[in-house]
């Protein structure tokens, strides 16, 4: 390779110890081959690796939790990798209720930070999550219809372009780049090194609950659930999380910023469904909340590869949308992490309108996702299928798709993550990136 520009930062190639660890995602199945690793200790370690990529027409993936669920988004064969999990500086600001936090930070991290501090700083399910990555495409969680989506707190951002120049967005510059960063997904745009959100006052105290039925019961639980959670108290997240039929069972779990007297008035209308086989409804300080809500999720001994898809429920699915889900538990593997996962909506969430920020499905009543799992290469395809085919049979009782949860089986999928708001993002992309450098399988188009 022969460049005017040099790579910094800790620089493996190919065959150079350490390769086969940095090449290790959360799921298997999206581990690829890349010509180098370039994990980042600063701003400029990303611009000269841009830089560098660009003299070589060497393809530019950004990586920063491992979490990506689709194939070649943080990783592709032959590429360089910009991975930016070393950059991990937070710095809170009591006074005007902000902090910064560099772009290599896991989501738990953050949020335990934080709550250490007496504040608030949203997460989804998972601790390992960059919050690079779950800022971009939206960011949802347990905490959304209180404060809104991450991305909906976010008010600042630095982000290297394709010419590797630094940028800086907010409200009074570039705020096009701030508007189509909250929700419109990453690797689009550029290389994102640091955020600035606005962050609140955590309580002294949280109620954390936990509750699991049988799954022969999924079907009452899931209809009782589509009833009460889009419109309960919106202190109150919900997910609720069902397994495959052979070894797996029904799991709610969240919390409610109240008291558990409270919590457990609010949740009667789930707690006496079925025959639940066990309930924890717990008062915690906020910090212990955190971690209950965030157990270790470790990257790279996940042994599960997934296929996943998503979309949003306007109304509760009909019988019909329950049969599908029911084939489609009971022909996922047994007693592996397939199953289907829903997650209330409403309150701070649906009061952003559709086209205040890139994130479009607002008015929506729950989140659903649901993935297939497997161990075993030659199981793959098959998995992959059912997923698709899946969506295919429920497409009538959902909208949209969530970019953080990507199925590249998604044709034109533009209007389908983005929404009304994909013609402006593509202008978006055309000024900061109108040579389309950063671009995956299902990237924004220049216009």
């Amino acid at each position: 390779m022969n460049s005017k520009t040099k790579l910094t930062g800790r620089v493996i190639f190919r065959g150079d110890p350490g390769y086969e660890a940095a090449r290790k995602n959360w799921d298997p199945h999206t581990n690829r081959f890349p010509k180098v690793f370039v994990f980042a200790q600063r701003t400029q370690d990303v611009a000269n690796a841009i830089k560098w990529a660009r003299e070589n027409h060497v393809p530019i993936r950004a990586r920063s939790g491992r979490h990506a669920l689709e194939t070649n988004l943080s990783q592709v064969n032959g590429g360089i990798v910009i991975d930016v999990s070393e950059m991990k500086k937070i710095k809170l600001n009591k006074k005007n209720g902000t902090v910064i936090v560099e772009t290599g930070n896991r989501v738990g991290r953050i949020a335990n930070t934080l709550a250490a501090q007496g504040f608030i700083a949203p997460f989804g399910d998972s601790p390992t999550v960059g919050i690079g990555g779950i800022t971009l495409g939206g960011g949802i969680g347990p905490l959304q219809r209180t404060i809104g989506l991450i991305s909906d707190n976010l008010i600042e951002l630095e982000m290297v372009d394709a010419n590797g120049k630094v940028i800086v967005a907010n409200k009074k510059q570039n705020a096009d780049l701030l508007w189509a960063s909250r929700g419109g997904g990453g690797g689009n745009f550029g290389i994102y090194t640091r955020y600035k959100f606005k962050v609140r006052r955590a309580p002294a105290k949280a109620t954390v609950f936990k509750i699991s039925w049988p799954w022969n019961q999924f079907e009452k639980v899931l209809k009782a659930w589509q009833q009460w959670a889009p419109s309960v108290d919106t202190r109150l997240g919900s997910e609720l999380n069902i397994g495959p039929k052979k070894g797996g069972n029904v799991m709610m779990e969240g919390l409610f910023l109240g008291s558990k007297t409270e919590a457990i008035r609010l949740l009667k209308p789930l707690t006496s469904v079925g025959t639940p086989t066990e309930s924890i409804i717990r008062l915690l300080p906020y910090t212990e909340a955190v971690k209950f809500l965030l157990p270790p999720d470790p990257v790279l001994t996940q042994r599960f590869s997934n296929q996943f898809s998503s979309g949003f429920g306007k109304r509760p699915f009909p019988d019909k949308a329950i049969k599908v889900m029911r084939h489609f538990l009971e022909k996922a593997e047994a007693n592996s992490t397939a199953g289907f996962f829903f997650l209330n909506w409403g309150g701070a969430v649906s009061r952003v309108s559709p086209k205040a920020t890139a994130f479009f499905w607002r008015k929506a009543k729950f989140y659903v996702e649901w993935n297939t799992s497997w161990i075993k290469p030659s199981d793959a395809a098959r998995n992959i299928a059912l997923t698709r085919n899946t969506r295919r049979k429920l497409q009538p009782f959902i909208v949209g798709s969530y970019i953080n949860v990507p199925d590249q089986g998604i044709e034109n999928s533009g209007p389908v993550y983005y929404g009304a708001n994909f013609p402006r993002l593509r202008r978006v992309k055309a000024k900061y990136d109108p040579q389309n450098v950063f671009r995956n399988p299902q990237s924004i188009p220049p216009a």
